[in-house]
């Protein structure tokens, strides 16, 4: 990942801490509550889609609502590592795509999800 990337998610995961220091909400940001937190969101972002007719018949409303959703998904996830002190939160993405390549080789995978 350039760089830029790691330091635009740097920058965000600062952003919201500095956001959660302002409210003075740390004491309530425990790994417990955060993952709920996550979860709870990832639900809201279900939701957006959830009577949908048909796979992929979405309007812009619906984009919208779930970009942000998304955000508040990914603001949660941005809380989770500060708390768990997971300072290259760039490394664990890449690392972790890493692990899924050598788990999912594209030619035995592609266009399957078993």
């Amino acid at each position: 990942m350039p760089d830029n990337h790691a330091d635009a998610l740097t920058r965000m995961r600062n952003l919201v801490r500095a956001f959660v220091a302002e409210r003075d909400w740390e004491r309530f940001h425990t790994p417990k509550n955060l993952a709920m937190s996550v979860a709870i969101e990832a639900g809201e972002l279900m939701e957006c889609f959830q009577w949908e007719p048909e796979a992929g018949a979405h309007n812009s409303s619906d984009v919208a609502r779930a970009a942000d959703e998304l955000a508040d998904v990914l603001i949660y996830c941005l809380a989770m590592a500060d708390a768990l002190g997971i300072d290259d939160l760039a490394t664990a993405v890449l690392d972790k795509l890493e692990r899924s390549g050598r788990k999912y080789p594209s030619d035995a995978f592609r266009g399957r999800f078993r």
